[in-house]
């Protein structure tokens, strides 16, 4: 029997666990790390894109060929949005802080979508203003990720499911950060209905960006996660923990991770490995197994992450001299 996908979308889903091995002394339990830098478009957003594009379609709501697509992004859900609204003949147009990296745009642009930049000072806030205004657009349709249940109702049927059987029921802590919150809201509401002792969803945000603690908003260096305020698809009744990660953190694990693991990571994935390390490190959770899911670090190059790997290789130079031969 021929194993060929038809096209791109049906190699979404069904990434691999692996359990970290070299980032982990003084850790108690044992730390898994979800793939999902091995989809087609290298994050776990792949599977919202397919999923809100999907559930509307099947309403008859939107028509390929026809309707544009409308979203406010930081990057990941928008790159996840455009090589599939390019593989189904939808248009795209994008709102997106002009603070997010180079890589976004150019992967966007290379998808063929058309991408305006927002005022970052006005971060999320800002690209929903201008997602509404190009809404405006002749058969225009905003998918309105922060607030469509076809966002977390993906990662219910299929992230949770896949870390349960994966780790065989035994996983007990799944640690994850919160963009809009449908990941953390989907993989935390399926895994608490087969086992509610599961500590699910050990909370990661940075130490500047405490709302769910009674704080105020404000800035840090983690692209992707903390939007600043609760999203209408984030259920916090299954938050069992806040673990305060800072951007520093984030981004000295998030170096250790390719050295050590070799895994390629970025920022916010940094942040997740980091609060799992600090759980794993508890001696109440010895013996026990938690497990998060990365993204790619490839679209993070131009970022603070790689600035002293970046300058080093902007600085090598070629010789034409001669290495001895040994005999």
């Amino acid at each position: 029997m021929v194993d060929i996908a038809k096209d791109v979308t049906e190699l979404i889903g069904n990434t691999p666990l692996v359990y970290l091995n070299k980032v982990v002394d003084g850790c108690l339990a044992r730390i898994a790390v979800k793939l999902e830098a091995m989809e087609p478009c290298s994050s776990v957003k792949d599977r919202i894109a397919l999923s809100m594009i999907k559930d509307v379609e099947d309403k008859g709501l939107i028509q390929p060929g026809k309707t544009v697509l409308i979203e406010p992004t930081s990057g990941n859900s928008g790159i996840g949005l455009a090589y599939i609204a390019a593989v189904k003949g939808y248009k795209l147009i994008l709102a997106m802080p002009a603070s997010m990296n180079i890589e976004r745009r150019i992967v966007l642009r290379a998808f063929g979508d058309e991408l305006h930049l927002t005022d970052p000072v006005k971060g999320i806030k800002g690209i929903h203003e201008k997602a509404e205004l190009l809404e405006k657009t002749p058969n225009g349709y905003m998918l309105k990720q922060f607030a469509n249940p076809a966002n977390p109702k993906i990662h219910y049927e299929t992230t949770g499911p896949e870390i349960w059987k994966g780790s065989e029921g035994k996983v007990d802590v799944f640690v994850s950060g919160v963009g809009t919150g449908g990941t953390v809201t989907g993989v935390g509401r399926f895994l608490k209905e087969e086992n509610p002792d599961i500590k699910v969803c050990f909370y990661i945000w940075c130490r500047t960006g405490a709302v769910l603690n009674g704080g105020e908003p404000g800035l840090h260096k983690i692209q992707g996660i903390d939007p600043g305020f609760i999203t209408p698809i984030l259920d916090v009744s299954i938050l069992d923990e806040v673990v305060p990660i800072s951007s520093e953190e984030a981004i000295e694990t998030a170096k250790l991770l390719p050295l050590k693991e070799g895994l390629l990571v970025g920022v916010s994935s940094g942040a997740a490995a980091a609060a799992a390390i600090k759980i794993a490190k508890r001696p109440e959770n010895a013996g026990k197994l938690i497990v998060f899911s990365p993204a790619f670090g490839e679209r993070y190059l131009s970022t603070v992450l790689f600035d002293s790997i970046r300058q080093e290789a902007e600085n090598m130079t070629y010789s034409n001299e001669l290495l001895p031969i040994c005999r």
